[in-house]
């Protein structure tokens, strides 16, 4: 890499660094109680993806807590006038003027009356299309409605397969079930992955001594281990599934064993 190359990158780098600590600072600001350390300080853990701790957290619920500081800030605006909300609403469909969107046809579910709203700028948040699967994690009502009519209006779609993944919800009870239930991604950073190297071994975890068990992650991916990217991990719970090794009534799950971290820094830290 040339010289200037590098620098420019660098430069890059920082800018990037800079816009998320600002996102961060405002955050913050809006009320997202993040995690601190004994002094004060935001404290930092590893997530999965990274190597090392640089990801600032809200105990297990980071998520939710952004949701809330976000809405939070967005009721103080529209306490002060600022912001008019209509909630229990549907759009239609999006306003066309000169290829421009410049507003909305939308549907009051109280009441049926169509409604009409004018803007010099249209931010579609749609949520994800996840709900095209059958097993998912996703809200039941991001149904991919509101991202298809904008599409038929000329709206860009890229990478259509590109959907969020997430490996530590928790297994499915039967077949009844379609709406997954989530647990918090740092658990799978403080947990060990592993399936029974037995092929429908039906023994409870506990009975499954160290040398039966297999821990796919730390072997196939041994600078990683547990703290692969959430892709990664998910298809590799899958082929491990697929391949006969999984565990539970429906073979559709695989271990995540606490008991490391447990003796390491107690069963206290982990409940938190």
């Amino acid at each position: 890499m040339k010289g200037g190359d590098y620098r420019a990158r660098e430069a890059n780098v920082h800018r990037l660094a800079q816009v998320s600590v600002n996102i961060i600072d405002q955050c913050v600001a809006q009320g997202v109680p993040f995690a601190r350390e004994y002094g004060g300080l935001l404290d930092n853990r590893s997530f999965g993806g990274a190597q090392v701790s640089r990801t600032f957290y809200a105990k297990g619920q980071t998520g939710q807590q952004l949701l809330l500081g976000a809405y939070s800030a967005m009721n103080r605006m529209i306490g002060e006038g600022k912001i008019q909300s209509y909630t229990r609403h549907e759009m239609l469909e999006v306003v066309m003027v000169d290829g421009q969107a410049r507003g909305i046809i939308a549907r009051d579910l109280i009441t049926g009356e169509i409604e009409r709203h004018s803007a010099h700028a249209v931010v579609l948040a749609t949520g994800g299309y996840g709900n095209v699967f059958y097993l998912t994690t996703y809200a039941r009502g991001s149904n991919a409605t509101a991202i298809w009519r904008a599409h038929k209006k000329g709206a860009y779609f890229g990478n259509p397969c590109f959907t969020q993944i997430h490996p530590t919800c928790i297994p499915v009870s039967g077949d009844h079930q379609s709406k997954l239930t989530l647990m918090s991604e740092s658990l799978r950073n403080d947990g060990r992955i592993w399936v029974p190297k037995q092929k429908g071994d039906t023994r409870k975890p506990v009975d499954i001594p160290e040398a039966e068990r297999d821990y796919y992650l730390e072997r196939r991916y041994p600078s990683f281990g547990n703290l692969v990217p959430r892709d990664i991990a998910s298809r590799a719970a899958k082929d491990m599934c697929d391949k006969g090794f999984g565990v539970g009534n429906t073979g559709l799950a695989v271990y995540l064993d606490f008991s490391d971290v447990i003796k390491r820094t107690g069963e206290k830290a982990v409940e938190a």
